[in-house]
């Protein structure tokens, strides 16, 4: 039995939702050149990687007011230099996301979830514009089903609202459905949606550990949750080529091709 069936009595999820950063990837050495480009660009002295990592988890603007501010509370702050450096942030970070890696353990549990037949969302607060492309460039994209950026609705984690979203969209109640993140910002919005939350020790958090937040379950691997549940038998795998505006008709079309496939094999046995 898996860990997810443990925490939801022996039953598979119907739907597991995840946060991004600190939770499927790493991503503070590209978001932290980033941040050292705007500063320079604006006459600042550089922030460092290990600041960097303690400002993230709230979505760009807080990191850059963060950035500017020089400290957790992001205050004093003006706000048109705010927006200006956000602009410059952006764009800066919309150059590359080449030292961006996915994490041990992680391909691995996604395409077992796949395997079973649990749908998959992703709900993170950065900005919705690089989402997409950063999970196809990592290879991940085929796996979601649903994706919510920082922008995508009015509120972001820790307000609920992405993860009742996606669970209407899905037809998934709370007990039905989980959460997988790093920080205190998914443990509360876990929490509010009355969902179980598992929590990753490796993430970002602020630079706090995460079991100070009580989440149902604290790991520090992914596969820790599918322990003794991988096989060896072969699986075919779809194509990576998917579009996020299309996700689902690519999955059907690369399913319907093999279905072609695997007829003219036997067509030609036959005749054969």
């Amino acid at each position: 039995m898996s860990r997810f069936e443990q925490l939801l009595q022996g039953q598979l999820p119907k739907l597991v939702m995840f946060d991004l950063d600190g939770t499927l990837i790493d991503s503070v050495p590209d978001l932290a050149d980033a941040v050292e480009t705007m500063l320079l660009k604006l006459g600042r002295p550089p922030a460092g990687i290990e600041n960097v990592r303690l400002w993230i988890g709230n979505g760009a603007p807080m990191l850059v007011r963060r950035a500017l501010a020089g400290n957790m509370d992001g205050s004093g702050v003006d706000d048109v230099e705010a927006e200006q450096a956000l602009e410059i942030f952006m764009e800066a970070y919309d150059g590359g996301h080449v030292h961006t890696k996915v994490y041990p353990g992680v391909r691995e549990s996604l395409k077992w979830l796949q395997k079973q037949g649990v749908e998959m969302a992703l709900i993170t607060n950065k900005p919705e514009r690089f989402v997409a492309p950063l999970l196809d460039e990592l290879k991940l994209g085929r796996f979601f089903r649903w994706i919510i950026g920082g922008d995508t609705l009015p509120q972001k984690k820790p307000d609920p609202a992405a993860l009742l979203f996606v669970m209407k969209m899905a037809g998934a109640t709370p007990a039905q459905s989980m959460f997988i993140g790093d920080s205190r910002n998914d443990v509360l919005a876990a929490k509010a949606a009355g969902v179980r939350c598992v929590a990753l020790s490796y993430g970002y958090n602020h630079g706090r550990p995460i079991e100070e937040e009580s989440p149902d379950m604290v790991i520090g691997n992914l596969q820790e949750l599918i322990a003794g549940c991988l096989d060896s038998a072969p699986e075919i795998t779809l194509g990576n080529s998917d579009s996020p505006s299309r996700r689902d008709s690519i999955v059907v079309v690369t399913r319907k091709l093999w279905m072609k496939v695997i007829k003219a094999l036997a067509r030609w046995r036959w005749r054969a």
